[in-house]
């Protein structure tokens, strides 16, 4: 079949375009555009302020040859099918690839598919729809804010504050709930209190009740004296069951995976950052290589936050559980979008053939991606199960009118506990042993070192740090960002400095405080988390009903362009002070010092002017130098290119442009590179070997990205 005569498939991401192809056959060629190929331009605002905010896009630097190619497969196919991502932003890709090759969008272009399997795609080829506009605006609106927001205020941040400072619409908003949450901590005063435990056995069981009420009053416990009061009257008095009560509770399975619940579980379950989460999902979405099957997409489209379920899935898992587990466990669960603001043209996160059994496919995945694979497989097929039943009993404990209450649980039917695990119910008493009402209890011997009942003090505790899991659960509860920004939005964060993390907490920095309060004082509706929640009612609002997009803008730009003449003409210069290294300047012997430049921080001699004495901060990737043996440093040159270099320098002169790996190349023996991107790569350092693979999944990193 000539040229001619294909169907050109355009996809976003080259290994898509692998899988993709192998799909199609012969009779399409699928090609990708290695995501969007026309952009606003970096060095300028590209925004007709005073022309009703109309863009100015231009084709992206180093994309040429991609759009050279692009043309030229069109001018060659019989046909043009646009089939990148199913959101706004791929939406907006199609739409610019449109653009640039001439294709009406009125015209059945646009193909599109949650799932990369061989019946999903071949549908949606033979489906085709026109490019949906709305979508487009929406996407155009959001960008165009995002742009008026960050290239306005930086710039003021970096002449008030120090260079390499940003604000965004919602990454500042994101920032202020941790300052403030940091606030709370600082600020809060613990108060005292106490409780008293008592151990009780019957024959060899021991149980544990706490004092919750002194007849119908709730104890309260605010002094040690209160606490000793209490243990000298129940010292005269006996324990005897005032009541106990039996009931039956249902624990119910979570629904299917959202972006942000499947970044949540990921993180809690696996200690995954969220970039992390993403990077893996989108590898089983586009494809892996699986044994017996070629190349599979695993999971369905993983930027949603819908929990619906299509029909053919919902048939397919149930006949799962049929066959695996019994009929018993078919449930009936249902399971319902919450809030005003759900996109719903994306399903859940599910497996795309919930019979491709995680430890089936082990063998062909990496250990991350069977791990996210495995979570995912989990909850989907746990959430079309049976509810766990239990047996919960309580038993009330009277003495001189104290009550003390202890719990107790059995399982009675497991349901989908089966497939997803036991939940932590909160009850330090598993099971309690046979028990009746009026029936005297003994207490159990206690501790030498103890005595029982047991009297404890305790502290009220400040509200906990946020994590990337929670700050994503809050950020999605109030409505702001969506799932496809709630990962980069955590790891700008960290790549500005403003928060560290400390374990798995977010830990607000000076500049972070800094940054937060100036925006606060000085542009409260951008961090104002009510507000920029109505913002994207209004984002969706262009997509659902077509409102348009300029009047939007517009609205927000009169409020903002005052904000933003006010902070001009107000702020002062804020002045950072300098870090002290504890060194001596090698040339006149004064203080070094840490600056921060455009390029991050830096060693200088605070005699500057005078002294113009530097040095870059030794920033080691953790791999040793093949030529030497030293370290090799992460650097910037002085155009902001991160490049990384021998510490020997200049007495070694080996030097990388990709990120050295403590990895050897199997074919010739040098260095091997990273290279980042959708789907990193390894690549053999030695140009003339040429040899390369798939990189793994990465692990958890503080690095700032490159």
């Amino acid at each position: 079949m000539s040229s001619k005569q294909k169907t050109l498939v355009i996809v976003e991401s080259p290994s898509k375009a692998r899988t993709i192809g192998r799909m199609l056959g012969s009779r399409y060629k699928v090609v990708a555009s290695v995501g969007h190929v026309r952009d606003l331009p970096k060095s300028k605002l590209g925004i007709d302020i005073e022309h009703n905010f109309e863009p100015y896009y231009i084709n992206i630097r180093g994309k040429g040859d991609i759009i050279k190619m692009l043309k030229k497969e069109e001018k060659n196919a019989s046909k043009v099918y646009l089939a990148t991502d199913p959101d706004r932003e791929g939406e907006a890709i199609s739409w610019h690839i449109a653009w640039l090759l001439g294709i009406d969008p009125e015209e059945p272009c646009r193909v599109e598919f949650h799932e990369i399997t061989r019946n999903a795609v071949k549908t949606a080829v033979k489906n085709p729809r026109k490019l949906d506009l709305m979508l487009v605006d929406a996407q155009q609106a959001r960008r165009i804010l995002d742009r008026l927001v960050g290239y306005q205020i930086s710039p003021l941040l970096w002449r008030k504050i120090r260079r390499g400072l940003s604000a965004g619409r919602v990454q500042s908003a994101a920032l202020k709930l941790i300052v403030d949450r940091e606030k709370e901590i600082t600020s809060f005063i613990p108060e005292e209190y106490w409780t008293i435990q008592a151990e009780f056995q019957k024959k060899t069981s021991r149980f544990t009740g706490e004092l919750i009420r002194h007849r119908q009053e709730k104890i309260s416990l605010r002094e040690e004296k209160d606490a000793d009061r209490v243990l000298q009257e129940i010292g005269r008095g006996t324990y005897v069951i005032d009541r106990i009560e039996t009931k039956e509770t249902r624990s119910r399975p979570s629904d299917p995976f959202r972006t942000s619940t499947m970044q949540q579980a990921a993180s809690g379950k696996m200690n995954f950052a969220a970039r992390k989460t993403m990077q893996i999902a989108q590898q089983l979405y586009e494809g892996v290589d699986i044994k017996g099957r070629g190349v599979t997409g695993l999971i369905t489209y993983m930027r949603t936050d819908s929990v619906r379920v299509s029909r053919e899935a919902d048939e397919a898992v149930k006949k799962l559980i049929t066959d695996d587990y019994g009929p018993d466990y078919l449930g009936t669960n249902e399971y319902v979008n919450k809030g005003s603001g759900v996109q719903d043209a994306h399903e859940a996160i599910r497996p795309t053939d919930p019979f491709l059994r995680p430890d089936e496919i082990r063998d062909s995945l990496s250990n991350d991606q069977f791990r996210l694979y495995d979570l995912i497989w989990r909850r989907f097929v746990a959430s079309r199960m049976k509810n766990a039943v239990y047996e919960l009993t309580s038993v009330e404990i009277e003495n001189s009118g104290y009550i003390f209450r202890a719990s107790g649980s059995r399982l009675i039917f497991d349901g989908y506990t089966r497939v997803a695990g036991r939940p932590k119910t909160g009850t330090k008493q598993k099971k309690l042993p046979a028990l009746e009402k009026g029936e005297e209890l003994a207490l159990a011997k206690a501790a030498p070192d103890q005595s029982n009942p047991l009297k404890e003090q305790h502290f009220t505790s400040p509200p906990p740090r946020y994590t990337e899991a929670t700050l994503i659960k809050e950020l999605e509860d109030k409505g702001i960002g969506r799932p496809s920004t709630y990962a980069p939005i955590v790891a700008t964060l960290s790549e500005r400095r403003y928060v560290k993390k400390e374990k798995k907490a977010l830990v607000p920095q000076d500049i972070g405080f800094q940054v937060a309060d100036l925006m606060d004082h000085y542009f409260s509706d951008i961090v104002n988390t009510g507000f920029t929640a109505e913002m994207e009612r209004k984002l969706d609002s262009i997509e659902e009903d077509g409102i348009d997009w300029h009047s939007v803008v517009s609205d927000f730009y009169k409020g903002f362009s005052r904000d933003l003449e006010n902070a001009e003409s107000q702020i002062e210069k804020i002045v950072v002070e300098d870090e002290p290294t504890g060194r001596s300047c090698p040339t006149c012997g004064k203080p070094l010092v840490i600056k921060h430049g455009r390029f991050g921080r830096f060693i200088a001699c605070s005699g500057y002017p005078e002294c113009k004495y530097t040095e870059s901060i030794k920033d080691p990737v953790g791999v040793k130098c093949p030529s030497c043996g030293k370290d090799i440093l992460r650097l910037r040159s002085k155009r902001g290119k991160v490049y990384y270099r021998c510490d020997g320098y200049p007495d070694c002169d080996t030097l990388f442009w990709d990120k050295p790996v403590n990895s050897r190349c199997p074919k010739c023996g040098a260095l091997m590179t990273e290279k980042a991107g959708r789907s990193p790569m390894y690549i053999c350092s030695n140009r003339e070997c040429g040899y390369k693979e798939k990189a793994p999944a990465q692990q958890e990193t503080d690095e700032p990205a490159e």
